[in-house]
């Protein structure tokens, strides 16, 4: 029996670690083997490969119609990514089986990813999984499936005007208890940007006055919605990934932030062109008012996989590669020698040439750069400070010279 003789029948993707799923991006070239191993020699039939990628959502609602009659409604939808067939193992023509000798067997397999997909997700209510599958057919017997899940990635990158623009808002509400009217409680709120990346913290500045007579209590938090579509009817799942408390304020009194830090934990990035699901993210700035409803600002998030570039970079990577090496300073003496004789330095043609720019060819590499800086070694004591005072004068022997001969 072919199940005495097979012993792994696997698919092993490139780049994955040990058990664990391969991550790529979109428009990625998947490469991978189907690993078969016999004990024996089998009499095999075609070995058939298959990849999917897909979004599908599914979930239950119960409904009443009438007093005791009750009926559950169902809603599902599905989108297709990816779907890629290939042959690894064709039969012959004639019909007949494929006799492979006992041992290992690898069949290499690649496939390019499409340009536009949706990041891997596992929500309450639906996923966006994408996987491959092999089946190998047998003569007289079932057919044996192996698969293998990856990760896509849709790279967003936070670097663009629209996700760097401040976002900022205000709201106000006017307490109540019993029909009586407690004072107003307004929050200000303003983050840096819109988009930002696992591991980043958002500085917020928020302002919140409190003109009730009882204390409040503000809190921020990052929530993540997840939104479901099927048959024109939306389901939702919200949930709270991070939040802080601030300390109470008293009545009649303001609290302001002035970049309170809230960092973001390891979240998976939105998703936001799928039309079956969406994960979104928002700043939630929230005031707990006793005795009545919250007061809520939502600012909009997009959770990105490209970090922000830090503006120093490109600076300090292009000085790195134009520096100059200036190793020579540690062989300058500490004390410097006596200066030569005036005489010497201008009537020697060696002086004169020492004192002429270095040609191209004695500075190599550094005139490659855009920048070219030539500094003359100095190993010469400098010349004494000015005085108004003669330190050598004329003697009273040599008689003044007469301007008028």
């Amino acid at each position: 029996m072919i199940f005495d003789r097979l012993k792994r029948f696997s698919i092993v993707l490139e780049g994955a670690e040990r058990d664990g799923p391969a991550a790529f991006s979109p428009g990625q070239a998947v490469s991978g083997r189907v690993v078969l191993e016999l004990a024996a020699a089998a009499r095999l039939g075609a070995l058939r490969l298959r990849a999917m990628g897909a979004a599908r959502v599914h979930w239950t609602e119960s409904r009443s119609a009438g007093s005791s009659t009750a009926y559950t409604q169902s809603y599902s939808d599905q989108v297709e990514f990816l779907s890629h067939r290939d042959t690894l193992l064709a039969p012959p023509d004639n019909g007949e089986a494929t006799v492979l000798q006992a041992g290992r067997h690898e069949f290499p397999f690649t496939f390019q990813l499409p340009e536009t997909l949706v990041t891997s997700f596992e929500g309450k209510h639906g996923s966006v999984r994408y996987w491959v599958k092999a089946k190998l057919h047998r003569p007289w017997a079932t057919v044996k499936k192996a698969k293998k899940e990856f990760t896509v990635i849709e790279p967003i990158d936070i670097n663009t005007p629209t996700l760097l623009a401040p976002q900022a808002g205000a709201k106000e509400k006017l307490a109540r208890a019993w029909y009586c009217n407690r004072g107003q409680v307004s929050v200000i709120a303003k983050i840096d940007r819109k988009g930002y990346t696992p591991g980043e913290v958002i500085p917020i500045f928020a302002e919140i006055d409190n003109c009730t007579s009882r204390a409040v209590v503000p809190k921020a938090a990052i929530i993540q919605t997840q939104t479901f579509v099927a048959r024109g009817t939306r389901k939702q799942k919200r949930s709270v990934v991070t939040s802080i408390t601030g300390d109470p304020i008293p009545a009649g009194k303001r609290e302001v932030w002035h970049g309170r830090a809230l960092k973001i934990p390891p979240v998976g990035p939105s998703i936001l062109q799928c039309r079956i699901l969406q994960v979104e993210y928002s700043l939630k700035v929230c005031v707990d008012i006793p005795g009545t409803s919250k007061l809520l600002l939502e600012l909009p998030l997009v959770i990105g996989t490209i970090p922000l570039h830090p503006f120093g970079s490109r600076t300090s990577s292009v000085s790195s590669q134009y520096s100059v090496n200036l190793d020579w300073l540690s062989s300058i003496p500490e004390q410097p020698e006596a200066p030569p004789e005036y005489s010497a330095v201008v009537s020697s043609p060696e002086a004169e040439q020492s004192l002429a720019p270095p040609c191209r060819s004695e500075l190599g590499d550094i005139l490659e750069g855009p920048f070219f800086a030539y500094i003359q070694e100095f190993r010469f004591r400098p010349p004494p400070l000015y005085s108004e005072v003669d330190p050598n004068p004329q003697s009273d022997s040599i008689r003044p010279r007469c301007m008028t001969c």
